[in-house]
């Protein structure tokens, strides 16, 4: 299983009294999710299924991807890294996923991929971290295949 995880891009700083979950992208965010979407797009299997956080920052992320997506509210700002792992079935599921969403979440689930839980994993904004699992019935192996910023595109 192809797995990609991709943070979203800078967003404004949280107004007073404002709600987190509707923060948008500034305009270097917007920059940034563009690049990488073309980047992403140019590199993706056409059977990824791409799921969202439903906060605004996230959907403005995956929108500049131009594909299809789904919001799932076990990718919000306080995911679970075992709720994650449920939702996607892993490391069973076979078809490729692309999670956009936050950190420390995504730090939280790379860091229990390779089994290390105790490691701090910090994922910029904007950037894609990219994995493959492959799996036997005694083992199952992870492995990064990418990591790539935006600034570097």
């Amino acid at each position: 299983m192809d797995l990609i995880l991709w943070r979203h891009a800078e967003a404004e700083v949280l107004a007073p009294g404002g709600s987190d979950s509707e923060r948008t992208l500034t305009k270097r965010g917007q920059r940034h999710a563009a690049r990488m979407a073309q980047w992403l797009d140019a590199h993706l299997p056409d059977t990824i299924r791409v799921l969202s956080s439903p906060a605004l920052r996230c959907t403005q992320t995956a929108d500049a991807l131009g594909r299809n997506y789904k919001l799932r509210d076990e990718l919000a700002l306080n995911a679970k890294v075992n709720e994650i792992l449920s939702l996607l079935k892993w490391p069973t599921q076979q078809r490729p996923v692309l999670l956009v969403g936050h950190e420390p979440w995504i730090g939280k689930l790379v860091s229990a991929l390779l089994g290390s839980e105790t490691c701090n994993v910090a994922v910029s904004k904007g950037s894609v971290i990219w994995m493959r699992s492959t799996s036997s019935e005694l083992t199952c192996e992870t492995r990064i295949l990418v990591v790539q910023s935006p600034k570097l595109l």
